[in-house]
């Protein structure tokens, strides 16, 4: 290791020179808060872990994060194909890994469709929503660096 401190996962390099930059703030206990681009979110831990429970863990956000995406790409097909987006919902389980290193260890999305999809259009819906940019993301991993400031 080097004077900075760090650490490096994955393997790909960067595909474009745009870098999105935010910071996670210390809140008190096991809480913290991120600005991103002027919206707050913030992470918490569950009483049974230590928390106070005053928001999801950021596992939970990883989880969310594909559900979210999964549901955006959903959404903007039914819109390109002039379908009601209403009803359109995405139910998310996770489960975590037994063993070490902590990680979820299985995903599970399931897009519940509008009610008024077409049986034509559920295959091209499903290949779209399981392209979205948090599933890309997760098959070919980028490189995760983490350093200590010098």
């Amino acid at each position: 290791m080097t004077a900075s401190t760090h650490q490096t996962l994955g393997t790909n390099r960067p595909q474009s020179t745009d870098v999105n930059r935010f910071e996670v703030t210390h809140v008190e206990r096991d809480a913290y808060t991120v600005d991103i681009r002027g919206h707050r979110l913030q992470v918490d831990q569950p009483v049974d872990a230590g928390g106070t429970d005053t928001a999801p863990t950021p596992t939970e956000l990883f989880a969310a994060s594909l559900a979210t995406c999964v549901a955006f790409y959903a959404g903007r097909y039914l819109h390109r194909h002039g379908l009601p987006r209403t009803g359109l919902r995405v139910r998310t389980e996770f489960a975590m890994a037994t063993d070490r290193p902590p990680r979820i260890a299985s995903l599970r999305i399931v897009v519940i469709p509008p009610p008024e999809l077409p049986e034509r259009r559920r295959a091209a819906l499903l290949a779209v929503a399981s392209h979205c940019t948090v599933h890309n993301t997760l098959h070919q991993p980028p490189d995760v660096e983490i350093e200590l400031e010098p």
